[in-house]
């Protein structure tokens, strides 16, 4: 059977390919002294807090189980609206917020609806693979632009009015960003949304670790800027619902009706059992506990990134939100006979039983020269994770 040209086009997403052959090991291991460590995927080790769980078996035992509004539970958009305004003094209208299946169902929606065959999106790299292959998906081209780490990897001004072409819609920006973890400053933001804004193009952008930010200068959310950009956001991150594939997206007004139509043929909803449990995300005794949990975010970050840079595994920029560390891992390789990160990611895992994650998912700029870790894990895990580089490289 042919393979349609998009599916073709997309390549595969070797976070995901690495982590099996970690599983793979994992279960050869399981039985010794040292078993895998995953330091490769980027998901928080906590779960959903109690009154989310309770939520849900509520939702289940009460059947509020049918199909919801394409665009949400208005409860559930109202409470969205809401958190806007209490965490970051913005006014944030529930009518321009759509519910959706994971941040992944927002972006596939919003590139679907704005994005025409041969358009060309401006990208970082590095920057999260998945994101271009949206974009491919729609029938776009994502164009990479390379980013240096006192650009804190991200894009700015001058390169997107640089590279703005003919063909080109738009920009998809995340802040704070994987694989780097880095914010783009609020004032650079706002002149590349001014870039994008006098063009007539598209600002995107990804904030679904932005409830995971540590440093007040890079806390705001870009709906600041105004209500003609699109951010997207997830309840993966910030509030630890992984696996509940429950995301949200925030559109001009005037946009609401397309992204309705295209999600009412794609998805007919999100997960209903997700929204009614996610309901309680916005209760008091649950946003304690998750800023409780981001200040533990913080102190694993604020552990393992100096002991990588003692072990000669240098973090050019100190991620300020979400749970990794981008690290050049040159020197540390040359140590273990290998060459560039795949290499290096592998010898890891085979000599240390680490599992984390090389740059040749995440672009082309110097990529094969950077790792990924996540510090999503918990902190003894950390410590054990530093043991055992230390016994390798040290």
């Amino acid at each position: 059977m042919q393979v349609s040209k998009r599916a073709q086009r997309i390549e595969p997403f070797y976070v995901m390919e690495v982590a099996k052959a970690a599983q793979a090991l994992a279960r050869e291991v399981a039985d010794t002294n040292e078993p895998m460590i995953f330091l490769n995927i980027g998901e928080p080790d906590f779960t959903a807090p109690p009154l989310v769980q309770q939520a849900a078996a509520r939702a289940v035992a009460q059947g509020q189980t049918q199909y919801t509004p394409a665009l949400g539970l208005d409860a559930l958009r109202e409470r969205i609206s809401q958190w806007y305004a209490q965490r970051f003094g913005v006014d944030v209208p529930a009518r321009r917020i759509v519910v959706t299946a994971g941040a992944s169902a927002a972006l596939q929606l919003a590139c679907l609806a704005l994005i025409d065959s041969g358009d060309e999106i401006l990208m970082p790299d590095p920057s999260y693979p998945c994101n271009r292959h949206f974009v491919s998906a729609a029938d776009g081209k994502a164009v990479l632009i390379p980013t240096t780490a006192a650009e804190r990897f991200q894009l700015s001004a001058e390169k997107v009015s640089e590279a703005w072409g003919e063909k080109t819609r738009g920009v998809l920006l995340a802040s704070p960003s994987n694989p780097t973890g880095t914010s783009i400053a609020p004032d650079e933001l706002r002149r590349i949304h001014d870039v994008v804004r006098a063009r007539g193009g598209l600002t995107i952008i990804d904030e679904i670790y932005l409830g995971l930010s540590y440093d007040p200068a890079y806390s705001q959310t870009a709906l600041a800027l105004g209500d003609d950009l699109i951010s997207i956001n997830s309840f993966s991150k910030y509030f630890n619902m992984t696996g509940w594939r429950l995301g949200w997206m925030v559109v001009p007004e005037t946009l609401v009706p397309a992204i309705e139509r295209v999600a009412q043929n794609l998805f007919i909803c999100a997960s209903t059992i997700s929204q009614h449990a996610a309901l309680a995300c916005f209760e008091p005794e649950s946003l304690a506990e998750f800023e409780r949990r981001r200040a533990e975010f913080k102190a694993r970050r604020d552990y393992f990134l100096p002991e990588l840079e003692k072990l000669g595994l240098r973090v050019p920029v100190m991620p300020d939100g979400a749970f990794y560390a981008w690290a050049d891992c040159t020197d540390a390789a040359r140590k273990l006979g290998v060459e560039g990160s795949w290499d290096f990611a592998y010898a890891l895992m085979q000599r240390a039983h680490l599992a984390i994650t090389p740059g040749r998912d995440f672009g082309t700029a110097q990529t094969a020269n950077y790792v990924r870790f996540s510090t999503a894990n918990s902190l003894p895990q950390l410590q054990e994770a530093v043991r055992r580089l230390r016994a390798l490289l040290g």
